[in-house]
């Protein structure tokens, strides 16, 4: 399919955009760090979004508040029925696929959330004809050798919609962090219910975490420009290399506590993991996803995740991405001990006599 942009076609008001989210919530998966940022600055440029949900009307209702009266409009859909889908994507001109889950369950495999929904947006899109960008949102580290299922599937799901929209742009954002993030909050939450916090393989894997606000700037560039993002794969890391321990240190130092570690051998963490994964089709009820020990993150973070030597970054969106110092990781507040002014500074930790 040809398609061709204008310099005007994304700037007019209202461009209709359609994101979806794989989630009961649309708050409560892997998009859920990204979505209320990414509706807030296109809501911001006079954008109309159309939001699929699934589950209760009542679930999409606080994302309103990220545009003006109705520009932000949930709609009701079903991911599996073709035709719920089409109805949706009829009247927009953009579609950004924010489809994926970072665990599986009982009614949903890696495979059919993070590759074959990706590619039946594809298609769709690619029949509807009026579909001037299509934005594939997965994942830094995405290859169809990883040790991981998930990233194995988020990479067939690029190929997918590439074959079938090579004007398509890739976004691959690394390990997103922000208000709602799904690392460093549970890792918080994890060390201040049971004192420590596990540290898989010494937490030597090197990552990049990104700021969740810079993957939604980039989304929208993409979105904004002359079309000299379109066919691209741009891979989406924050400006310094962590190791998971270093990551972990960061954490301690802003919730200001003595860091407590527990060092579980690769081995002994896929053991811990490993019923769930047996059981998980088997038992006819569902089984509670895990936190820490989840088996295929564990697969993820057996290997560095960096951004390739020569892969397009930010800077060619423009885009000068934050550190993780200060105001992007400040949402960890909320886990102090005393309050918001516990201890005397942020980097300094506080003495683990004062603690039992």
């Amino acid at each position: 399919m040809e398609v061709i942009i204008r310099d005007t076609d994304l700037h007019w008001l209202p461009t209709r955009a359609w994101a979806t989210s794989f989630a009961r919530a649309p708050v409560a998966d892997l998009p859920s760090v990204i979505i209320v940022h990414c509706f807030a600055l296109m809501s911001k440029m006079g954008s109309q979004v159309l939001v699929p949900f699934r589950g209760s009307e009542d679930n999409p209702r606080h994302l309103k508040l990220m545009g003006d009266l109705g520009q932000i409009v949930p709609m009701k859909y079903d991911p599996r029925d073709e035709n719920s889908i089409k109805a949706v994507m009829a009247k927009a001109n953009v579609v950004i696929n924010l489809i994926g889950r970072e665990y599986e369950t009982r009614n949903f495999s890696f495979e059919e959330v993070n590759h074959f929904m990706a590619e039946q947006l594809a298609v769709i899109a690619k029949e509807h004809g009026g579909i001037m960008r299509f934005i594939q949102v997965s994942c830094l580290g995405s290859s169809l050798s990883s040790p991981s299922r998930f990233l194995r599937a988020k990479a067939a799901g690029e190929e997918a919609v590439l074959k079938e929209l090579p004007e398509a742009t890739v976004m691959k954002p690394a390990v997103m962090i922000g208000t709602e993030d799904r690392i460093m909050n549970r890792w918080a939450h994890f060390a201040k219910k049971y004192s420590f916090l596990p540290l898989i393989g010494g937490g030597s894997t090197k990552i990049q975490p990104v700021y969740v606000v810079d993957v939604a700037s980039a989304i929208v560039a993409a979105l904004k420009d002359d079309g000299s993002s379109m066919g691209n794969v741009y891979e989406l890391g924050g400006p310094e290399i962590y190791t998971v321990h270093e990551l972990a240190e960061l954490m301690y130092e802003t919730i200001r506590e003595w860091p407590r570690y527990v060092n579980i051998p690769l081995p002994i963490a896929k053991a811990i993991a490993m019923p769930r994964e047996v059981l998980l089709k088997k038992v006819p009820f569902p089984l509670p996803n895990p936190d820490i020990f989840n088996l295929d993150q564990i697969n993820a973070f057996a290997t560095d995740t960096v951004v390739s030597e020569n892969a397009l970054t930010f800077m060619d969106l423009g885009i000068v991405p934050h550190k993780l110092k200060g105001y992007p990781v400040e949402y960890l507040i909320q886990y102090r001990k005393g309050g918001p002014q516990f201890g005397s500074t942020v980097s300094e930790k506080v003495n683990p006599d004062s603690y039992p």
